[in-house]
């Protein structure tokens, strides 16, 4: 069982960018010395709570910061870029990183940046996502030239080439083959699972999801992959939680639920935006759930795991237990203003010096008695 760390991140929205940055840097760099496993960051270019339209370029400048976190893009929206750029940066990424990366792939979740990029299609973006990654993992096969025709783009370079100066040739990731492949899964039986399983790549269940739908993503996943010849493994699942450990279950409750607490402004502020956009139903911890039950409240009470460092053991085992086999926690990674800082801090060192132990120690057990 890893443990890692996803931001999307999501601040207020009139705090400085250049104070925002040095905050998930300090976030991310604090999660390194506490031994924490991966790094996932997003993609956003035009919200300035969502504020980062190039996590690669910012987990750049952690590679020579840290030696435990593996960085993951979470994700890489492929419908707003062209292929070429895509495969060159990220096998750039993976050399400058020695491998310590892998590749979140994604069709994009903010609604401003599908207009910015006129995509607003879902389907074309689908259609689009999938033919990017196929010219990616093509110019990483192959040397040139390069004559790759889509329905959106084409990669030709069959002229200007010589060999013998290394001219015409694009770079190919630090590990053959290229990096781990996953893609971000958000709704309920959602299809992208899928897609995943049957292209032997990984799937990452967004934070917001109410955990009772969660399970419905192990089981998309795993009969798809057995439809596809190949064992599901946990390993390739990762589950993102909003959490919060205090050292008693009434303070990590009050933290949660606080007007100044970051969960709070997290779920009110995922409530606004799908709400506009006609998916509120996406928070909703029940299906049968009305808009006027679907409160912050509730929603919250739906997805964030919280308590002390005993309570919240068992209640990550019963989580784990209900949801299914994955094979690594992610912890959302939110604003640190007012008292925020203070106590996610507190709970990110809970978590992985209290809480993971115990919890690997139970997996490890119940493995040996199956």
């Amino acid at each position: 069982m890893r443990l890692g760390l996803f931001m999307m991140p999501v601040h207020p929205p009139g705090r400085p960018f250049f104070e925002t940055l040095a905050e998930d840097e300090e976030k991310s760099l604090y999660a390194e010395e506490l031994g924490f496993d991966e790094l996932w960051l997003g993609e956003h270019f035009s919200a300035t709570t969502e504020p980062i339209p190039s996590p690669l370029m910012f987990m750049a400048g952690l590679i020579p910061r840290t030696k435990n976190l593996t960085f993951g893009t979470a994700v890489i929206c492929l419908p707003n870029h062209h292929p070429i750029k895509v495969a060159a940066e990220v096998a750039q990424f993976d050399h400058m990183s020695r491998g310590r990366f892998m590749l979140g792939i994604g069709v994009g979740g903010l609604f401003s940046d599908f207009e910015l990029f006129d995509n607003g299609d879902r389907k074309v973006r689908e259609r689009k996502a999938i033919e990017s990654i196929d010219m990616v993992e093509r110019i990483w096969a192959q040397d040139p030239p390069y004559d790759i025709k889509g329905e959106f783009w084409s990669v030709k370079l069959t002229e200007a080439i010589i060999p013998e100066l290394g001219i015409g040739t694009m770079p190919k990731p630090y590990r053959k083959g290229g990096p781990p492949i996953a893609m971000s899964v958000a709704s309920r039986n959602s299809p992208t699972a899928r897609v995943a399983a049957q292209r032997g790549w990984g799937i990452i269940s967004a934070n917001n999801v109410p955990s009772q739908a969660l399970g419905s993503h192990w089981e998309v996943y795993s009969k798809a992959c057995a439809d596809a010849g190949r064992p599901a493994r946990g390993d390739n699942w990762r589950v993102s939680r909003n959490v919060m450990i205090a050292p008693t279950e009434s303070e990590a409750r009050d933290r949660v639920y606080s007007d100044k607490g970051s969960n709070r402004y997290f779920y009110a502020y995922m409530r606004e935006v799908l709400s506009r956009v006609g998916l509120l139903s996406a928070l909703k911890p029940r299906v049968d759930m009305s808009d006027e039950e679907a409160t912050v409240e509730a929603i919250t009470e739906g997805s964030v795991i919280y308590g002390s460092p005993k309570t919240f053991l068992d209640k990550l085992i019963a989580f784990r237990d209900s949801a299914g086999p994955f094979g690594t926690l992610l912890m959302t990674g939110l604003d640190w203003s007012g008292p925020n800082r203070a106590w996610e801090r507190n709970s990110m060192r809970l978590l992985a010096q209290e809480v993971m132990p115990k919890f690997r120690q139970h997996l490890t057990a119940q493995a040996a008695a199956e």
